[in-house]
């Protein structure tokens, strides 16, 4: 796979979600400087982007969109599909349960792992829950590569060492709290707090 910047990825995946909208509405070409307008970015940016997977648009019509959505699936999915595991089914971790299912063909939330007995051994939102006792055999049992973090801050780094141990690659982590992880597995922190204190502070400075 291409060394691609992390950045680059968030972009394309901005990229899919605008140009799936765009198909809904039955839409066949775009020009840059549209789809610019459409993720908050510029032109040149755009182009850029679409060079690194090896796509040019038509000066006169633009970016073919099914072609460009093809081209950016080819980049962000991996063609067997990937599995997730999600440990924390509580409020947060209900909800992304239940947002994601369905919504990537090549993305499914495989297991989910709790410590409350009355979450278990019972299907949440099309998904199988476990106790926490069965992460390391469930992940591999059932080749799981991405793991979710959405449990309290104090168990976030347990949960996240559990992950590494059973070979996932990649973790996301819902906890507000700074987490370890070795130099071979990605690791992306989504702190909710953080992000309402920063529109806070903006919205402070223009009252």
């Amino acid at each position: 796979m291409k060394d691609i910047p992390e950045k680059t990825i968030e972009r394309m995946s901005r990229y899919r979600r605008a140009i799936n909208g765009l198909l809904l509405q039955n839409e066949t070409h775009i020009f840059s400087h549209q789809l610019a307008i459409l993720v908050n970015s510029t032109p040149a940016q755009v182009r850029r982007d679409f060079m690194v997977i090896g796509h040019s648009g038509s000066p006169r019509k633009g970016y073919d969109i099914t072609q460009l959505k093809q081209a950016i699936d080819e980049l962000l999915d991996d063609p067997n599909g990937q599995k997730i595991a999600l440990t924390g089914i509580g409020y947060l971790g209900r909800a992304i349960m239940t947002y994601f299912m369905g919504r990537r063909p090549k993305l499914t939330i495989s297991a989910a792992f709790d410590i409350d007995k009355n979450k278990t051994n019972r299907v949440i939102a099309g998904c199988r829950c476990y106790h926490t006792d069965q992460i390391e055999e469930i992940i591999e049992k059932e080749s799981i590569s991405i793991g979710i973090v959405t449990v309290p801050a104090a168990h976030a780094q347990e949960v996240v060492d559990r992950y590494v141990n059973a070979g996932i690659k990649a973790i996301v982590n819902w906890a507000p709290t700074f987490l370890q992880v070795p130099e071979n597995v990605f690791l992306e922190t989504r702190d909710i707090t953080m992000s309402i204190e920063k529109a806070a502070f903006f919205s402070k400075r223009h009252k």
